[in-house]
């Protein structure tokens, strides 16, 4: 059964304290110790302190393009519905009856002209007000009952949510991704394909593990054919250093594409568009095209590689000149993380015709498997009590290092304000 929300205010000071000596003693140059990973006292100050308090990708404006479109999310202890109402507002709203509690949308994705509860048939209108309760009684005011509100925003076709009461400023967000995102025209796409997999691994494992491209050459043979093992570009923040990525950047610019580093200023967000391989457009065993139709027939530059895109704690993404794809993070319990893919292609392409559907998702689907293989193995050796990390290496785990940083000072921030 899981247990009912703690906030981080009204945490044990001595769990919070214990947590906050750790923070501070930790070793930079080494892997966090084992219950970061195990902990589930960890885990739900992760959730407390982070994911209920940080804005999160959650889908895309494909998704839920008409009115009475939705679909669902289970973000911790909160299942949440993402839906567009009669006058096309994107809205979120936590997905439990006011009556007694039911969730009222249990299917991953629908189109509904009202939202009904299943329980018993309490009925709200797609804006989240109460339209009917059947048998209340003299006295019962609907007003009172409308479905809770979750914060809700969209960018260049990324929808993000925050279950925060106060949620962050998204603005500083939305100004740093929508010059690099918007050529892309990912609002005229379609999800051609979704997978979603359980990864039984810490979700900071599951980030660590993407972070870095130490592991590619013996587990991603599929990846590596367009994919550079380069720590510069798997790391990000160093590649302005690198002649071959300095000369992309240039190429792209030039066709009116934002293409450098940035990252924001608590280091939440990165981005910057790097080379592939060869000439390679596309994440294809051949490096070709996996849809003929491009997202964007306004982008004149062929080979623009992929743009990375990295939002802790939900989301990294390529996007690339004939596709997209996005991964979306969700922890499901101390050792578990769900992780969902999604294959965008432009809205009007066709499956068979301007795409293949095996050749389009063949790398990827490799690749997700693969690192759940190797997270799976990985927290298998964490949760042994004999688990003594080494240093990273500071060729190739540099993206780690990002990562496990940012991590360390959110949550120290987070801990360190004491009761809210």
């Amino acid at each position: 059964m899981i247990e009912p929300k703690r906030d981080t205010g009204h945490l044990d000071i001595g769990v919070r304290d214990e947590l906050l000596h750790r923070l501070r003693e930790r070793r930079p140059e080494t892997p966090l110790t084992r219950d970061f990973y195990c902990s589930s006292e960890d885990y739900q100050i992760d959730l407390d302190a982070i994911w209920y308090r940080d804005w999160l990708f959650v889908g895309h404006d494909c998704e839920v393009l008409k009115p009475g479109d939705y679909f669902t999310v289970q973000i911790g202890e909160y299942p949440v519905m993402v839906v567009r109402d009669r006058d096309l507002t994107l809205r979120a709203f936590h997905n439990t009856c006011r009556h007694r509690g039911s969730r009222i949308c249990s299917a991953p994705k629908g189109s509904a002209s009202r939202l009904v509860c299943p329980y018993h048939q309490w009925t709200y209108r797609l804006d989240g007000r109460l339209f009917s309760a059947r048998d209340m009684g003299e006295g019962f005011d609907r007003a009172h009952y409308s479905l809770a509100p979750v914060h809700c925003t969209s960018v260049a076709g990324y929808i993000f949510v925050s279950l925060a009461k106060t949620a962050p400023d998204f603005e500083p967000i939305r100004t740093r991704i929508a010059p690099y995102l918007e050529p892309h025209r990912l609002h005229q796409t379609k999800v051609a394909f979704e997978s979603t997999i359980v990864e039984r691994a810490n979700w900071k494992l599951v980030w660590e593990n993407n972070r870095e491209c130490y592991h590619c050459g013996a587990n991603h043979p599929e990846l590596l054919r367009t994919f550079p093992e380069d720590p510069t570009l798997t790391g990000v923040e160093g590649a302005a250093g690198n002649p071959m990525i300095s000369a992309h950047w240039a190429r792209c610019e030039a066709a009116g594409l934002p293409s450098r580093f940035h990252m924001s200023a608590n280091g939440q967000m990165r981005i910057a568009r790097m080379p592939l391989l060869h000439e390679a457009v596309s994440f294809t065993m051949s490096g070709e095209a996996a849809v003929r139709r491009p997202l964007s027939d306004s982008i004149g530059e062929p080979n623009i590689g992929t743009l990375l895109l990295f939002h802790y704690p939900s989301t990294w993404n390529h996007v690339l000149g004939d596709h997209a794809l996005s991964f979306r993070v969700l922890p499901i319990g101390p050792m578990e993380t769900q992780l969902t893919t999604k294959w965008l292609v432009h809205k009007d392409a066709v499956e068979g015709i301007d795409y293949d559907l095996q050749e389009l998702t063949r790398v990827w689907t490799a690749t997700n498997d693969a690192d759940r293989r190797v997270c799976q193995e990985n927290q298998l050796g964490v949760v042994s009590p004999a688990y003594d990390p080494a240093p990273y290496s500071p060729v190739h785990e540099n993206g780690v290092t990002q990562f496990v940083n940012w991590y360390c000072t959110h949550l120290e921030g987070r801990l360190a304000e004491g009761p809210r």
